[in-house]
């Protein structure tokens, strides 16, 4: 159990997440047990692995209270493949049931992308060694020993004064030159490199077909079609980051890429499904609702564990975590189908923000508004501050407009800044020049924002 040690603690996942994410403590810990169980379930007895199936869980909660940020940052956390689908997009015209796998597919696109990024990085020493000699036989072309001159025959004790022969003044100029390229002094040196191009899409004409048999096709005409090369005139800069991508590439064996990223996948990807909501029944009989339940029951057997075919290989969704969320303003969770149901054990209902939440969402996240604003405005040497009476003033506009116009949640807030700072960012650097320093005061805001609220038709246009 010594390897279990190096990950996360549930503790340590709250943690985390706190940094980001303020408040739903409820929402943390359980995604926090889920993803720790994952880890368990990996270093338990292997008797027992296939049997230990994931708690899928549901979160229940107005829009922008950090549904879908909890699961992107613990996707983060764990660097597990993840992806993020809307339910609703399956009840628009055209879908049909075999495209909810698309979620699966894009799920391994994801995990390959990943353990392809890794790999790359693993051979990166090679691949840059590659890279420089291909970009000095361009600049240097190589002089090949003709085998009809004599070698030096003086001593090895006595100094080399000049070159006695083409090939030494050559290896000589390289390693001159070697030098250069890694010290970036000829970075703004063009050359011409021979550079791969991406074949026309190949169309296959037939009967009906899924799509992942579709994309093994096309993918099979498209490897035995030759590969096209193009020269193009490039910065050394340039050459050097496409070459390095086309030397790793050869570096790295694509099949282990492949049976690597489905294991991930597998054992540690996760599928959240936002606007779950949308597709349960609010009443019984025909009508739209048909087809919501034809989505829900096109869904429950990727949920139940099911054999996914993608272009990859088959992937098995049996321990996939998935995570749905949903509003559920109108219509209830028990109005998802029985089996959906009990396939999302763990039910969490995330509270609506307070004022003190937006207040805390003001200054404490790693990501911050105010602090995305800091950032922005230090590119131009302009400092800016927000004092805590400004905060205050700030989430109390925030929370009246969710109150008296529609509880959008955090996202009231970008509103709210953008309002507040637009005419500053304006005058920067124009009217307000390098090396200024802006206080933001209670004054301002409510000098700024005030009438926002009074005018409740104007309110009504502000998102």
């Amino acid at each position: 159990m010594t390897a279990l040690e190096n990950f996360y603690t549930p503790t340590q996942i709250v943690a985390e997440l706190d940094k980001y994410i303020i408040g739903q403590h409820d929402a943390k810990r359980n995604v926090a047990i889920a993803l720790r169980n994952r880890w368990r379930r990996m270093y338990a007895q292997e008797d027992m692995r296939k049997e230990i199936m994931p708690n899928n869980i549901l979160l229940i909660g107005p829009t922008g209270v950090g549904k879908t940020e909890i699961a992107r940052r613990l996707a983060k956390l764990a660097d597990a493949p993840f992806t993020k689908v809307e339910a609703s997009k399956f009840t628009e015209v055209g879908y049909v049931g075999r495209d909810v796998e698309s979620m699966v597919r894009d799920l391994v696109e994801q995990s390959v992308n990943m353990i392809k990024a890794k790999k790359k990085e693993e051979v990166k020493v090679k691949a840059e060694q590659a890279v420089e000699d291909i970009i000095l036989d361009l600049l240097i072309p190589p002089v090949k020993n003709t085998g009809m001159g004599f070698k030096n025959s003086a001593s090895a004790t006595e100094p080399a004064v000049m070159p006695d022969s083409d090939q030494e003044l050559n290896e000589r100029t390289r390693e001159l030159f070697r030098e250069k390229i890694r010290s970036g002094e000829l970075d703004e040196r063009k050359v011409e490199i021979n550079v791969q191009q991406q074949g026309p899409g190949v169309g296959v004409v037939g009967g009906p077909m899924d799509e992942a048999s579709m994309m093994n096709i096309q993918e099979m005409i498209g490897n035995m079609m030759p590969k096209k090369t193009k020269k193009r005139k490039l910065s050394i800069a340039e050459a050097r980051k496409i070459l390095l991508d086309e030397e790793s590439s050869k570096l790295i064996d694509m099949d282990d890429v492949k049976d690597e990223a489905i294991r991930k996948a597998e054992n540690m990807g996760i599928i959240f499904i936002d606007e779950i909501d949308k597709v349960a029944s609010s009443k019984k009989g025909g009508g739209p609702d048909v087809s919501r339940e034809g989505v829900q029951r096109d869904l429950l057997p990727i949920v139940e564990g099911s054999a996914v075919n993608t272009k990859y290989g088959i992937i098995h969704t049996d321990h996939i975590l998935f995570i749905a969320a949903g509003a559920f303003h109108i219509s209830k969770p028990s109005d998802l189908i029985p089996e959906l149901q009990g396939r999302f054990p763990i039910r969490v209902e995330l509270n609506s923000l307070t004022q003190s939440d937006f207040y805390h969402i003001l200054k404490e996240p790693k990501n911050a508004l105010t602090k995305q604003y800091q950032a922005l405005l230090s590119s131009e040497n302009v400092t800016i501050d927000f004092n805590d009476d400004a905060l205050l003033s700030l989430s109390e506009i925030a929370f009246e407009l969710n109150v008296e116009v529609e509880n959008i949640g955090a996202r009231r807030l970008h509103t709210v800044m953008s309002h507040l700072l637009n005419e500053l960012l304006f005058d920067v650097p124009d009217r307000i020049g390098a090396n200024a320093h802006i206080v933001i005061t209670r004054e301002l805001v409510e000098q700024k924002l005030k009438g926002l609220v009074k005018n409740r038709d104007l309110s009504q246009f502000i998102l």
